[in-house]
């Protein structure tokens, strides 16, 4: 449907072409999220992989939510809804890079990849990568608890070696999303690079 392919184009853009969030850009997604969510629930949108995936890109979108309601709780729960926007971050761009992927299997290996294209195999993917950033929120809000409790407390040799595991991982996680980030920009323009053009008149 047109609606979902021009909420798709507003997700890459916000995600995936602009260099950072602004507060148009997050209004403009928060409300075309909502609208996906409740235009995914009529009975005219078919339930394909493709929906699923888009379905989990705009539930998303809670995570902006969250992170704006806890913002208005003052500094002690910041840093939480700094990590909240992370995952929101990190969830679209996966999503986002799933979705093309899909359409580049839809038009150059259509039957190949049908058996694969499943609305089961989709949510099972989904369900894996909304595990991933959980774990890697996780981590992050680990770390910052332990940096905090050393700061507070006498540290102990124990806490001390956590801290250190911690923020080698943490940093080696970091290095790791910036990466992936850049690799997920190329790919996607690659991929539909390689769509439009096999689409054009020759």
């Amino acid at each position: 449907m047109k609606d979902l392919r021009r909420y798709l184009a507003l997700k890459y853009i916000q995600y995936l072409v602009l260099s950072s969030s602004n507060a148009v850009s997050t209004l403009l997604g928060l409300l075309g999220s909502a609208y996906t969510i409740i235009l995914l629930q009529s009975a005219k949108v078919s339930s394909k992989s493709t929906a699923v995936l888009i379905s989990s890109l705009a539930q998303a979108d809670i995570l902006v939510l969250l992170s704006l309601v806890l913002g208005g709780f003052g500094a002690g729960v910041s840093s939480l809804a700094q990590v909240l926007l992370m995952a929101n971050t990190h969830l679209s761009c996966v999503l986002l890079s799933c979705v093309a992927l899909e359409a580049y299997l839809i038009t150059f290996l259509p039957s190949e990849s049908r058996p694969h294209r499943t609305v089961s195999n989709a949510r099972l993917l989904c369900r894996g990568v909304w595990v991933l950033v959980a774990a890697e929120c996780a981590l992050f809000l680990l770390d910052e608890h332990l940096g905090a409790s050393t700061a507070s407390a006498p540290s102990s040799a124990t806490l001390g070696l956590l801290l250190q595991l911690s923020s080698t991982a943490t940093a080696l996680l970091q290095s790791l999303c910036y990466i992936l980030g850049i690799l997920l920009r190329i790919t996607n323009v690659y991929i539909y690079y390689k769509i439009f053009f096999s689409m054009s008149p020759r």
